[in-house]
């Protein structure tokens, strides 16, 4: 079972995308946005990290090119989301795969299975 973490902090989202994963059976959990999320994803060593662009009090692509500069952090599959089209940007700092909101949920299923691989 693939560990997935998610980084948004629209509560919403996160509540359908927790409920749309666990029903794919992926084990998922969310982070705290307002911590340090780049160490956070170390310390919970998920397979894959699903993180919004823009996040409350930080930007996600600033938390992605933190990540990648840490000891393991390149090793975490990243599939970056958001309402605007950042694919290339995000793609340029590492992620795996980008999605840009709204999306279907088997475009997620697809991408999360696409950068698993």
């Amino acid at each position: 079972m693939l560990k997935v973490l998610l980084a948004e902090d629209d509560q919403t989202m996160a509540t359908l995308l927790k409920t749309l994963l666990k029903m794919e059976g992926y084990q998922v959990s969310a982070l705290d946005v307002d911590s340090d999320i780049a160490q956070a994803v170390i310390a919970a060593k998920p397979d894959i990290l699903v993180m919004d662009v823009h996040l409350l009090n930080s930007n996600g692509m600033d938390e992605l090119a933190k990540l990648r500069a840490l000891p393991g952090g390149k090793s975490v599959r990243v599939l970056m989301t958001s309402g605007l089209d950042f694919k290339d940007q995000c793609l340029k700092l590492g992620a795996n795969g980008f999605l840009q909101k709204p999306f279907m949920p088997d475009d997620l299923i697809h991408s999360l299975r696409e950068i698993s691989k």
